[in-house]
């Protein structure tokens, strides 16, 4: 016979938090290409030109729009609103503040 004992399972179960972070990845990723086109409609076709050597710059930008979105994801609960209009105004911020440096230098 073997020595057996019960184990009593609580009813009350730990509760597992949403993951924010996708939502947030999403929409630094979203918006990093929109940002990425809005040079296309102000300066037009010639913007692939400037974009041709400063390439690698606007690329590095790409994970940092996502931990943007993630971070603000997570800071605001998953609450779409401020999360869409964080994210998005970070994002478009960073990339002409990095656009208009390359243009000036």
């Amino acid at each position: 016979m073997q020595n057996i004992t019960q184990i009593i399972i609580d009813e009350q179960q730990e509760r597992e938090e949403p993951s924010y972070s996708f939502l947030g990845g999403v929409t630094g990723f979203v918006f990093y290409w929109l940002a990425f086109a809005i040079p296309f409609f102000v300066y037009g076709p010639n913007t692939v030109f400037f974009l041709l050597y400063t390439w690698p710059f606007f690329l590095a930008l790409m994970p940092v729009s996502v931990l943007i979105g993630i971070t603000l994801s997570m800071l605001s609960r998953g609450n779409v609103l401020i999360t869409v209009g964080g994210s998005g105004i970070a994002v478009v911020c960073l990339f002409w503040m990095l656009f208009t440096f390359l243009t000036g230098w």
